[in-house]
């Protein structure tokens, strides 16, 4: 490895240069059409997290998108560790990465002339998590809000493939920022389910029993399986199933997963107080704890250190 640089690195197409350097074509069909995968992991404690499980996610969105890196699953794995390993000495105690890879399908031909790099365009960076923004969040909860923007639908565009084509999920979120800037977006589907956000699963817990939407219609989450696996592992039972706003405002406990948030309580939903209003529930919390023990990270309090 090359002497640690003062600026986090960036790997671009068989590279490793400071930040400052990295540059992608306007002509990119990543920047013109959106034409383009990515996936993110994040470090707990200054180490990789579930590399394996955002990476093979990732080939699948490649495959769905018939976009070939150039780079094998194993390289592409290298490649993580040695840009996070370049980078790790930049972390303060408490502070932590997300690492992620973005891979477009490259530059369009022009007049008969390539860009210089021919093939995928391929970058993995470094990321540093927003614990100070977030911290909030573990304390209060999340406030939901659904917007009329409706997610679209597995006939359209499959939702699993984790693409840069966020536009819909952005134009939902940027209508409920308008009605209340601390407030998170989770879309519904077009039948009025609800569906995901950006980057998050929803789940509500009702009777002792934790209910998501079907893996079809979302982003499936590594976060959304670690809380699957964790609740059953408990002896909790997972149901995949439709949950429209009235599950939602009737629900004992909500809580979103995410790669950042890896399990959050929900304290409203669409102005309704869930539950008794504390958070979180005692099913969240145990999944929360049981989420900790995995990544041998106590995430909830790295959280609320940063708390003003």
């Amino acid at each position: 490895m090359a002497t640690l640089a003062n600026e986090r690195v960036a790997y671009i197409n068989g590279k490793y240069l400071p930040e400052s350097q990295v540059t992608v074509s306007f002509r990119d069909r990543g920047f013109k059409y959106g034409d383009a995968a990515f996936d993110m992991t994040r470090t707990f404690n200054h180490k990789l997290g579930f590399v394996k499980e955002h990476i093979d996610r990732l080939y699948r969105s490649l495959r769905y998108l018939r976009i070939d890196p150039g780079l094998s699953p194993a390289e592409m794995t290298r490649v993580t560790e040695e840009t996070f390993a370049r980078n790790k000495h930049l972390l303060s105690p408490g502070e932590d990465f997300w690492v992620g890879q973005r891979i477009s399908r490259g530059v369009d031909p022009i007049g008969g002339l390539f860009d210089a790099h021919e093939g995928a365009t391929v970058i993995v960076e470094c990321t540093p998590l927003p614990f100070k923004a977030r911290a909030r969040l573990f304390r209060d909860g999340i406030d939901v809000l659904f917007p009329a923007v409706r997610r679209t639908g597995p006939q359209s565009l499959s939702p699993r493939a984790k693409t840069h084509n966020y536009l819909n999920v952005l134009m939902g979120e940027m209508e409920v920022k308008a009605q209340d800037k601390e407030a998170w977006g989770v879309l519904l589907d077009d039948r009025g389910s609800v569906a995901e956000g950006i980057g998050s699963n929803f789940f509500v817990v009702r009777d002792g029993k934790v209910l998501t939407p079907q893996a079809r219609n979302v982003l499936p989450g590594v976060s959304r399986q670690v809380a699957i696996d964790i609740a059953r592992e408990l002896g909790i039972e997972v149901i995949e199933t439709d949950i429209d706003p009235y599950d939602a405002a009737t629900a004992d406990e909500v809580f979103l997963t995410s790669t950042s948030l890896c399990i959050c309580p929900v304290r409203r939903v669409a102005g309704q107080t869930i539950g008794n209003g504390k958070v979180p529930g005692p099913i969240t919390k145990r999944l929360i704890d049981g989420y900790s023990q995995r990544v041998g990270c106590d995430f909830v309090g790295q959280y609320l250190k940063h708390l003003a």
